[in-house]
């Protein structure tokens, strides 16, 4: 499946799961019904991947966690929070420049309508 495609099918999925529950849960429910959403639809996904800094040669393992990796080519960062700030798309480019992955999303489980919560990044690497 193309890129363009994977980021689609997250969307689609994103909606469908938020559709279904709603506002107001915790980011990890969402996390878990996300994912089996995906999975569903025949995606292979990661939930909370490991995400280690490289310096100087070296892999150092610091606690980053990447919420999903859809296909081992998207990133998908979670947010269940009353609007969403800067740090969150800082966080999000950090990880597509660290993973090497070139399309991510920032979705906001917290709104009215999905749509308003949801932002696509392109890494330009």
């Amino acid at each position: 499946m193309q890129i363009e495609e994977t980021g689609r099918v997250v969307v689609d999925s994103a909606m469908k799961v938020h559709s279904a529950l709603g506002p107001g849960l915790l980011e990890s429910a969402y996390r878990a019904c996300l994912a089996h959403e995906l999975t569903l639809r025949g995606l292979a996904v990661s939930q909370e991947k490991p995400l280690p800094i490289l310096y100087e040669g070296v892999e150092i393992s610091v606690g980053y966690r990447i919420d999903l990796l859809v296909e081992e080519n998207v990133v998908v960062e979670l947010k269940a929070v009353e609007r969403l700030m800067p740090i969150h798309m800082a966080q999000l480019l950090s990880y597509l420049k660290l993973s090497g992955c070139k399309l991510g999303f920032i979705i906001n489980f917290n709104v009215p309508h999905l749509k308003d919560g949801i932002k696509r990044v392109v890494n330009g690497l």
